[in-house]
């Protein structure tokens, strides 16, 4: 699994029907091998930070997608650190 960390804007003021299509996409997410490690609504530059993994970019690339209609999102691939090497490798 890859980790990924998607910062996200929503493109409207939310509202319950927004809230309740995110709810179903993240069903859906689920289903197709995405797992959610954590979901912060955030102040500032981006409403909402998700922490994620999923099998491959391909996955990944496709949750996206199906949220730009109500979302801005920007995607980062995280790696972890190695606590030996912090700053990567020698």
């Amino acid at each position: 699994m890859m980790l990924f960390i998607a910062m996200a804007k929503f493109k409207q003021n939310l509202s319950e029907e927004i809230v309740a299509q995110n709810m179903k996409d993240i069903e859906t997410d689920t289903e197709g091998g995405v797992q959610y490690r954590e979901i912060y609504w955030t102040l500032g530059k981006y409403d909402t930070v998700v922490i994620f993994e999923a099998p491959n970019e391909k996955v990944a690339m496709e949750m996206i997608l199906c949220r730009a209609d109500r979302m801005d999102i920007e995607t980062l691939v995280a790696l972890p650190a190695d606590p030996e090497h912090p700053f990567g490798p020698a």
